[in-house]
């Protein structure tokens, strides 16, 4: 008989993803990330005007405005 699983939620292939990502996302170090990506952003003058961009960091560590869509579609890519 199958284990229950504390995650709630539908199944994917690799599980209750929603479940996890919701926790992962609510942790301390996210949160603080996305404060600061949030804090560039509005620096940046870029937050909430729908331009579409996001800053993104750059292997050096420094960031730059980037197309949402690139950035977000290179998430846990290795490079």
């Amino acid at each position: 008989m199958a284990r229950k699983s504390e995650h709630s939620g539908p199944k994917y292939a690799n599980g209750n993803y929603k479940s996890y990502q919701k926790k992962y996302d609510s942790s301390k170090l996210q949160i603080k990330k996305r404060q600061e990506l949030n804090k560039e952003n509005r620096k940046r003058g870029t937050y909430g005007n729908g331009d579409g961009k996001d800053v993104s960091h750059k292997k050096d560590g420094s960031t730059t405005l980037e197309i949402a869509s690139k950035n977000r579609a290179r998430k846990g890519k290795k490079a």
